[in-house]
């Protein structure tokens, strides 16, 4: 700390709980805004109620305390935050102490008895976020209630909120304004956007504005601001509705808009299919439809027909009557909307608004409230207000008209390049030039100075900004290449859009062509590994008995081991593996209840199983213990790993039977396969005849087959106790499932290899084969990426850990998370990075 630098806040301003918490955000501004990861580190660790020893400020905490203004934190936190505010910024160590017994002074005097409890809301219930996801409490049963949409409402909070704080890097907002068209006296603040569009008749919104405006950020604020506000929770007699925002983007040329509605619900908040199915047909869903204008390529290459296909939806798309439009709301840029105009298509009935530039004094009022009086920068708002008012400031208003342009100045000044330099520009040029040659500036330092102020942790090397940007450009052509081959697929995969970075889908970077066919031949060789241990574990035959010829037995079992291979290899050929199931944020308790629960279900059908097999044997291999105790222990591992997988699931989606052949109908067949030729061993050992041959091998294809069907069922759909989406979830599960597959099938070949091997032998052949069995037939999806993510960054092209660099880019605000995806902060940073020409 210098000299001449002014103290801390003063704590002692503040009047009551809101004062506290803003003296708090005020603080963190005077340390020089350290990031959450920064903060956590310097906050050290505590001991929990359970004895657990954690972190005293996790990022998710440290995020909710600060916009929860109107409860008092916990001293243990006020006590962590501040201290590793003053550590950040290097303030002396002596004189921390004495800061801590003024904040500490604060809180106690500011700290009441709490008032007498009042029964929450129902919207205010689901509205509750300061417990994590794990944590929440059953929601109690209320005449009336609609479990799904209660589920809906939380899901929708708990992702705008982490999308808000995404975009904002924080909580101070631009004072955005908008404008009603045609009627320029009915200007409105952002913050007034939900009461405007509740007094809308019909409630149907166009919002038009300029590219970074400030429309996503429109879009999140009406939907929280709906869901915080009365008529959000349904006025008296009308049910609740719930806002959704969704990605324009996602929707698909000549798709009926309510069946898509409904997919997105399924996908991106895990309500059940008949759920989702529901609530869009009793319009319980206010469709918050964002980026009409990212549907179609850039630069346009003639009238956008996917933007004019949508709106075409959106105005068939009616109220629960039928008789009158459905409530909906878009936004578009405006450029596109004047596309839209000139071809004649439109939002039928709806209120359009414009989003307005930000002015010089709404500037003013932005920057104060990022930097206070004390904040480093402070010093620099005087610099960029005599840009503004210069000789070139035309210009610079015009660069700095849209709150995005706003974030990069501010992102580029904090890392500390000279504003004057930023935002020169030339008085006698044409002040939209000089106003585009500042943005290139702008969007050309962005990258290397969120690089700058979002180091990496202290154990890890630091990234350079010619690498951070190298890897983005990369992303950035992969999501022209996605948009490319949208546009050629009638019904391309979930996620493969011109904006969502879904790492299950980055394995073309590496290359396309090459990185299919090293798949295949990967899943060959682990598949033909995986048949080598079966045939070494079971020992029914040996190299020479091939010279022998081949009898029915024998044959039958080349056969099915030849057919597993193939199917397994036809998998590994599919173009778009997918990564499907929920996301599985279930607490342990619960899910070690489910997997005992499985176990003691798996048991009797394993001892009946054996049983059967002692029966078809006629016991000439094992005998009544042997089968009774195999069979139990088989049973077990078969049920515990169904219980564990399909944990927390109790009131959310069931595929049903029908649902999962159709699904998986190959990766079933491939189960079945595998069952039999589990069966066919120790019938062969014991040469049983033909009839218990086809007997034994079709009932232990029929059982592995059922197995298929229930881990199919158990794995697909959302976890009810997940409430956060993370990109990566769906792959991790796709390696865990795979594993699992694998692991269990290996558990019934270890039963049967010491019918006749040793112990050790038979456990070396059954984890080998297990393990391959599921990188080969299970982990198809992760098997594909990961080995993309390899190829990509042996030739230079993506980090190999690309999700830790993913995971600190949106740390550092160069990319965001929205739902189950990646996305660049902004469209025009992306396209700004997007190379010119022709991608692989």
């Amino acid at each position: 700390m210098t000299a001449d630098r002014p103290g801390p806040p003063d704590p002692l301003e503040a009047a009551g709980a809101e004062d506290f918490v803003r003296s708090l955000a005020r603080l963190r501004q005077w340390a020089g805004e350290p990031s959450l990861s920064r903060l956590r580190s310097l906050g050290g660790q505590t001991v929990a109620s359970d004895g657990a020893v954690v972190d005293a400020l996790p990022k998710s905490t440290t995020s909710h305390v600060l916009r929860q203004t109107d409860k008092l934190p916990r001293w243990e936190f006020v006590r962590a935050f501040v201290t590793a505010c003053l550590r950040s910024c290097d303030f002396p160590a002596e004189l921390i102490p004495g800061e801590l017994e003024r904040w500490r002074a604060v809180r106690t005097a500011l700290a009441e008895p709490p008032p007498p409890s009042v029964a929450p809301e129902p919207v205010a219930e689901l509205l509750e976020t300061a417990a994590p996801a794990a944590e929440l409490p059953e929601t109690v049963d209320r005449p009336g209630q609609d479990h799904a949409v209660e589920l809906l409402v939380r899901r929708v909070v708990r992702e705008e909120d982490r999308a808000r704080k995404g975009l904002l890097g924080g909580y101070t907002i631009a004072p955005v304004s908008f404008e009603v068209y045609a009627d320029s006296t009915r200007s409105n603040d952002l913050h007034a956007i939900g009461r405007f569009f509740d007094g809308l008749r019909p409630r149907r919104l166009l919002v038009v504005g300029e590219s970074g405006a400030g429309k996503t950020m429109l879009a999140i604020e009406l939907v929280l601001q709906l869901l915080e506000s009365p008529p959000a929770g349904g006025r008296p007699g009308q049910p609740l509705t719930v806002p959704v925002r969704v990605n324009a983007a996602r929707w698909t040329l000549g798709r009926p808009f309510e069946p898509w509605l409904a997919e997105q619900l399924v996908q991106d908040f895990g309500l059940a299919v008949k759920d989702a199915e529901r609530v869009v047909r009793d319009r319980r869903v206010l469709p918050v439809v964002d980026g009409l204008d990212e549907l179609d390529s850039e630069p346009s290459t003639g009238s956008p027909r996917r933007a004019i296909g949508l709106l075409a939806e959106l105005n068939r798309y009616s109220d629960l009557s039928g008789r009158r439009p459905g409530a909906v709301v878009v936004t578009c840029r405006a450029d596109r909307h004047a596309e839209l105009r000139e071809a004649g298509a439109g939002l039928d009935d709806a209120t359009r608004i414009h989003l307005q530039n930000l002015t010089t004094e709404q500037i003013g009022t932005y920057l104060r409230a990022r930097w206070p009086d004390g904040h480093p920068c402070a010093g620099h708002r005087d610099g960029i207000h005599a840009a503004l008012s210069g000789p070139a400031g035309k210009a610079v208003r015009i660069a700095l008209a849209t709150p995005w342009r706003l974030l990069l100045t501010v992102t580029a000044v904090e890392s500390g390049a000279d504003p004057a330099e930023l935002l020169r520009a030339d008085p006698d040029a044409d002040p939209h030039e000089g106003a585009d040659r500042i943005g290139r500036r702008l969007l050309e330092a962005y990258v290397p100075a969120a690089t700058g102020l979002t180091p990496r942790t202290a154990h890890s090397t630091p990234y350079q900004p010619g690498q951070v940007r190298a890897w983005l450009v990369h992303l950035a052509a992969h999501l022209r290449w996605q948009a490319a081959r949208t546009a050629e697929a009638d019904r391309p995969p979930p996620g493969l859009t011109a904006i969502d970075i879904v790492p299950h889908l980055l394995w073309p970077i590496g290359g396309r062509r090459r990185v299919r066919a090293l798949h295949c031949v990967c899943c060959v060789i682990l598949a033909v590994i995986a048949m080598l241990a079966f045939w070494t574990g079971s020992a029914v035959d040996s190299p020479g008995d091939l010279r022998g010829g081949l009898p029915p037995d024998r044959l039958l079992t080349l056969a099915l081991m030849a057919g597993w291979v193939s199917i397994a290899t036809s998998l590994s050929l599919s173009p778009w593996p997918a990564a499907a199931g929920g996301r599985a944020n279930v607490p342990r308790g619960v899910r070690m209840t489910s997997g005992a629960l499985g176990a003691l279900t798996g048991v009797p059908v394993g001892v009946l199983g054996g049983l059967a097999g002692l029966v078809l044997t006629g016991g000439a291999i094992f005998g009544p213990v042997f089968a009774v105790g195999a069979g139990g222990i088989g049973g077990l591992a078969l049920g515990a790993v169904i219980g564990l997988t399909a944990a927390g699931r109790r009131g959310a989606e069931r595929m049903t039977v029908s649902e999962a052949v159709r699904a998986e109908p190959v990766t079933l067949l491939g189960f079945g396969l595998c069952g039999a030729l589990t069966g066919l061993a120790p019938l062969r050992l014991a040469h049983a005849g033909p009839v218990p041959l086809a007997a034994g091998g079709a009932g232990a294809f029929l059982l592995a087959f059922a197995l298929g069907v229930a881990f199919t069922i158990a794995t697909g759909g959302w976890s009810k106790d997940a409430e956060l989406a993370h990109p990566r979830e769906a792959l991790h599960r796709n390696a865990t499932i795979g594993l699992a597959f694998g692991l269990t099938g290996g558990v019934a070949a270890f039963l049967v290899f010491v019918m006749n091997q040793d112990v050790v032998e038979s456990l070396v052949c059954a984890l080998i084969g297990g393990v391959t069995f599921g990188l080969a037939f299970g982990a198809i999806a992760w098997t594909r990426t990961m080995i993309g993510l390899v190829v990509a960054a042996k030739r230079g092209l993506l980090p190999l850990r690309l999700w830790t660099f993913l995971d600190w880019a949106c740390e550092a605000r160069l990319l965001r998370v929205s739902g189950a995806t990646y996305q660049f902060r902004h469209r025009e940073l992306q396209d700004f990075l997007t190379p010119s020409g022709r991608t692989d």
